[in-house]
C-alpha cells in the first residue's frame, strides 16, 4: 500500500532531522576529542613544568629534595591520573609517581605517544641541564572522557527530534489542509455537475493540479455530451427504420397473391439491410470515440487497400451501372490501424456509390502528393455545396443535394473520425467535370 504524502513527508524530514543529530553528535565528538586534546596535551606540559620546577640538584647533581618524593597529580575529580618521572642526562631513573607504569626513556622534548603495558600513552619530555623530567597520561582516560561528554548530547539531541516531530507533524496537517479541500471539492463533483474548481481558493502550487483536474472534466463533460447526443440521436434515427420494418412486414401479412409477397419480402429485405446498416455505422462510431483504445498501428499499402475496396465493391458498382476503378502509382505506406482505415475507405466508396447517378464513374486512388501519402475518391454526383462542406461531418446530418438517397447520414463522421485518430487531414472539392473529390492527406 503506498504511503500517504504526509507519512511519506513526515519520515523523510525526520531521516534528515535524525542524519543530522546523528552528524551534529557526532561531530562534537570529534570536537571535543581534538579540543580536550589540546587541553590535556597543554596539562601535560604544565604537569611537566611543574615537576621540573620541583626538581632540583645540588653542585655535585645530586637531587636536593630527595626527602619528598614525586606528587601523584590529578584531575579535579580524581579520575585522569598523570604519572610523572625524573630521569638522569645518562637514563637513570631517579624518581617516579607511580613505579608501576615502566615510562620509556626520551631524550627530546616535546610531546609524544607511546605504548606501555600494550596502552596508549600521551608523554610530555622537558631536557633540563642535569635531568629529564616526564609527565604522562593514559589515551584511554581521554577517551572515555570524550565519550561521556559526547553522550551528554544524545538526550538532548533525542529531545530535538521528538519536539521537531511534533512541530512537523502540526504543520504539515495544516500546510497539506488544502489538499484535503480539494479533494472535497473534486468529490462534489458528478456527470451532472462537471463546472471548474476556482483557482481562487487554493494555493499556487495546487494549481497546476486542480487545473489539470478541470481539464479533465471539462473533457469528460464534453465526452458524456457527446454520448447524451449520440445516444438521443441514434435512438431517433433507429426509431424510423423500424418503424419502416414493422410496416413492410403488415404488407406482407397483407399480401394478397405471390407477386405482392414478393415484392413485400424484398422490400423487407431492404429495409433489414438498412438498419443492420445504420448499427454498422453505429457500432464503428462506438469504436472510435475519445474513450477507445490506443491505435494498433502497422504499415498499410492504401494501393492495396484501394485495389481490394474496389474489389469488393465491383459487384455493386456494376448493379447501379456505375463505372468504379481505382488508380495507384506504386506503393503507398502508412502507419495505421487496417481496420480502421478500411472503414474509411468502405465509407467513402459507399457514400459515393449511393450519390452518384446511373452511368456516372467513381475513382479511387491512393497516390503520394507533395511527398505525402493520400487517399481519394472522386465522382461525377450532386457534390456538396461549399457552405455544407464542415456540417457534412457532423453525425446523422443529410446534405440537402443528396435527395432521395437512402444515407444514414453516418459515413463522413466515422470517415472524420478515423482521420483524426490518425493525424490525417481531410479536404472536400469540387471533381473536374462536376461531383465531389474527399481527399485525405496522411502526414505519414
Amino acid at each position: 500500500m503506498t504511503a500517504s504524502i504526509h507519512r511519506r513527508v513526515l519520515l523523510w524530514a525526520m531521516g534528515a532531522l535524525l542524519v543530522g543529530a546523528t552528524m551534529l553528535v557526532g561531530g562534537s565528538w570529534w570536537v571535543l576529542m581534538h579540543e580536550m586534546g589540546e587541553v590535556f596535551e597543554d596539562n601535560l606540559k604544565q604537569v611537566a613544568l611543574a615537576v621540573a620546577n620541583y626538581h632540583r640538584t645540588d653542585s655535585a647533581g645530586r637531587p636536593s629534595r630527595l626527602a619528598q618524593p614525586l606528587p601523584r597529580v590529578y584531575e579535579e575529580h580524581g579520575q585522569f591520573e598523570f604519572v610523572t618521572v625524573v630521569w638522569s642526562r645518562e637514563g637513570r631513573r631517579m624518581h617516579s609517581s607511580d613505579e608501576s607504569v615502566a615510562l620509556p626513556f626520551l631524550s627530546r622534548s616535546g610531546l609524544s605517544e607511546v605504548t606501555v603495558g600494550g596502552a596508549p600513552w600521551h608523554l610530555y619530555t622537558i631536557v633540563l641541564d642535569d635531568a629529564i623530567v616526564q609527565a604522562a597520561q593514559r589515551g584511554s582516560e581521554r577517551q572515555s572522557l570524550a565519550r561521556e561528554t559526547a553522550s551528554t548530547l544524545v538526550l538532548p539531541a533525542l529531545m530535538f527530534l521528538a519536539v521537531m516531530a511534533g512541530l512537523l507533524t502540526y504543520a504539515l496537517r495544516r500546510g497539506l489542509a488544502p489538499l484535503s479541500i480539494a479533494a472535497s471539492e473534486v468529490t462534489a463533483r458528478s456527470a451532472p455537475s462537471l463546472h471548474p474548481i476556482s483557482l481562487a481558493d487554493h494555493p499556487v502550487e495546487l494549481h497546476l493540479l486542480i487545473g489539470a483536474i478541470n481539464d479533465l472534466m471539462a473533457r469528460l463533460g464534453s465526452a458524456l455530451s457527446m454520448q447524451r447526443h449520440f445516444l438521443a440521436d441514434a435512438a431517433h434515427e433507429l426509431r424510423t427504420p423500424i418503424t419502416a420494418l414493422r410496416l413492410q412486414l403488415q404488407l406482407l401479412e397483407r399480401a394478397g397473391d405471390a407477386s405482392q409477397r414478393a415484392a413485400a419480402l424484398a422490400e423487407l429485405r431492404a429495409g433489414i439491410d438498412r438498419a443492420q446498416h445504420l448499427v454498422e455505422q453505429l457500432l464503428q462510431l462506438s469504436r472510435l470515440g475519445p474513450e477507445a483504445p490506443a491505435l494498433q498501428r502497422e504499415s498499410v499499402d492504401l494501393a492495396e487497400l484501394a485495389r481490394s475496396t474496389v474489389s469488393r465493391f465491383s459487384p455493386r458498382a456494376d448493379d447501379l451501372g456505375i463505372d468504379l476503378g481505382a488508380a495507384t502509382d506504386g506503393p503507398v505506406v502508412v502507419s495505421g490501424d487496417v481496420q480502421q482505415l478500411s472503414a474509411l475507405l468502405d465509407n467513402l466508396v459507399e457514400n459515393a456509390l449511393r450519390y452518384t447517378p446511373r452511368g456516372g464513374k467513381v475513382d479511387v486512388s491512393a497516390l503520394r502528393r507533395d511527398g505525402r501519402p493520400c487517399l481519394s475518391v472522386r465522382d461525377n454526383g450532386p457534390g456538396i455545396a461549399p457552405a455544407e462542406r464542415e456540417r457534412v461531418f457532423d453525425r446523422f446530418y443529410r446534405s440537402a443535394q443528396a435527395g432521395t438517397a437512402n444515407g444514414s447520414g453516418l459515413g463522413l463522421a466515422i470517415v472524420k473520425a478515423v482521420a483524426q485518430r490518425h493525424a490525417a487531414e481531410i479536404t472536400l472539392a469540387d471533381a473536374p467535370g462536376g461531383g465531389l473529390e474527399v481527399t485525405v492527406v496522411f502526414h505519414r
